[in-house]
């Protein structure tokens, strides 16, 4: 284990399984005490602290519901409960369903924006009181906050535009109390619930990356490590791609 996070008390909300559970493992990894919330796969979420505390770490996992704003709360006061303090906040709980605006309906819009904005707002409101001077918060985003590489992806968009904006506005919110937010916004990333092997979406995918490759979970649980760390200490309000080179 590394110690560059040594002292430190992280949150990652959706920390069960895909790019949470590869962040949880790192920010472990590197000393933090991590508490993950799930939603509903418990069996995920132990796992993932199991895997924690096998390797010499300290992990609690807590039932939340990124899309209730007493479960945002409650999750970041058991947080602070299990381990006395917080000091990392990294929100990666999200959803996702692509669907042609002829198609789509407006409940479907709202559950992504309560998931993916809503709960990005909630979870953020209730830690602000409660994360140290020189804390950290992320925002798990992505690339199609400003690029959308087919049709059907304008409501995920919109709601990753918005998480995205949220943080340059809580950089300048939180900079007198040296709090550093800043957004990932990952490309393709090969997960259970964009796998790489998914067929003609993923073969499109796979093709607008200059890699030609999607990305594993542990390279954007190594930026996010970077970005929790002192070396990350002058950025703030950044929105930063990962996605092997599909944006540009």
């Amino acid at each position: 284990m590394a110690d560059t996070l040594n002292g430190k008390v992280a949150l990652v909300t959706g920390g069960s399984r895909g790019i949470g559970a590869a962040i949880a493992r790192r920010l472990a990894a590197d000393g933090a005490k991590v508490a993950l919330t799930y939603a509903g796969n418990e069996a995920a979420a132990n796992e993932t602290v199991a895997a924690i505390e096998g390797a010499g770490g300290k992990a609690v996992a807590i039932r939340a519901n990124a899309a209730d704003p007493a479960d945002a709360a409650r999750a970041v006061e058991k947080a602070v409960e299990a381990f006395g303090a917080l000091d990392i906040l990294v929100h990666n709980a999200g959803v996702a369903k692509f669907a042609h605006i002829s198609e789509a309906d407006f409940e479907e819009f709202r559950r992504q924006f309560s998931v993916n904005v809503d709960g990005v707002f909630a979870g953020t409101r209730a830690a602000v009181n409660k994360i140290r001077d020189g804390g950290r918060i992320i925002v798990i985003s992505s690339v199609n906050a400003h690029s959308m590489p087919g049709p059907g992806g304008s409501i995920y968009g919109a709601t990753k535009a918005a998480a995205s904006m949220l943080v340059k506005g809580w950089a300048r919110d939180l900079g007198d109390r040296n709090i550093l937010v800043n957004a990932i916004q990952p490309g393709p990333v090969d997960t259970d619930m964009n796998p790489s092997d998914g067929g003609d979406f993923a073969d499109m995918l796979t093709n607008l990356t200059a890699l030609k490759r999607y990305g594993k979970p542990e390279e954007i649980a190594n930026l996010a490590a970077f970005l929790a760390s002192d070396q990350a200490s002058y950025i703030t309000g950044a929105t930063i791609d990962i996605d092997g080179g599909m944006t540009i």
